[in-house]
C-alpha cells in the first residue's frame, strides 16, 4: 500500500464539474493498493496517518498532529502510484491492485481512519476526478507500506 499525503489549505474533488467532496485545513492522500495488501496493512496505515506530527507548531517544527489543528481528510484513490517505469517509457500498471480487491481495500482505509476520530472526505472509487488544492509548505510525504515494514 502506498499513500501520497499533503498538507492542504484546503482541497476538493471534482467530477463532470460537479463538486464531490471538498476540506479545508488537512490531508489529501492519494491512496494506491498492490497484491498481498490486506486488512492488517490497511488498519496500520490508517493508524500510522492518524498518528503523524507533520503539522509546525509555534516554534516551526514539525510537532503537531492532525488532531491538534482540527484537521480533515480528504481520500482518494489512485492505482498509478503503482506505476512501474523499468521497461520503456509507457508505464505498466500490473502492480497495481485491480477491481473490487481494490476498492474493499479502500473502503475499508477509509473506515479505519474514521475509526481513528478523523474526519474522512472521498473521492469516487475509478472516477475521472479532478482534484484541486492548496499544497501548504509544500508538504508532501510518501508512505509505503513495505518500506514501513507492515
Amino acid at each position: 500500500m502506498k499513500i501520497v499525503l499533503q498538507i492542504v489549505k484546503k482541497a476538493s474533488v471534482t467530477i463532470d464539474e460537479k463538486l464531490v467532496s471538498e476540506i479545508e485545513k488537512g490531508y489529501l492522500l492519494l491512496v494506491s493498493f498492490t497484491q498481498g495488501d490486506n486488512h492488517e496493512i490497511v488498519q496500520k496505515m490508517a493508524q500510522k496517518v492518524a498518528k503523524l506530527r507533520v503539522f509546525l507548531d509555534k516554534n516551526g517544527k514539525t510537532n503537531l498532529s492532525i488532531f491538534d489543528v482540527n484537521g480533515e481528510i480528504l481520500s482518494v484513490s489512485q492505482f498509478t502510484l503503482y506505476a512501474n517505469l523499468k521497461k520503456g517509457n509507457r508505464p505498466s500498471f500490473i502492480e497495481a491492485l485491480k477491481g473490487e480487491e481494490s476498492i474493499l481495500l479502500y473502503k475499508d482505509f477509509n473506515d479505519e481512519l474514521r475509526k481513528n476520530n478523523l474526519e474522512v472526505k472521498e473521492g469516487v472509487f475509478g472516477a475521472d476526478m479532478k482534484i484541486n488544492l492548496i499544497n501548504d509548505g509544500p508538504f508532501t510525504i510518501v508512505l509505503d507500506s513495505k518500506e514501513l515494514g507492515f
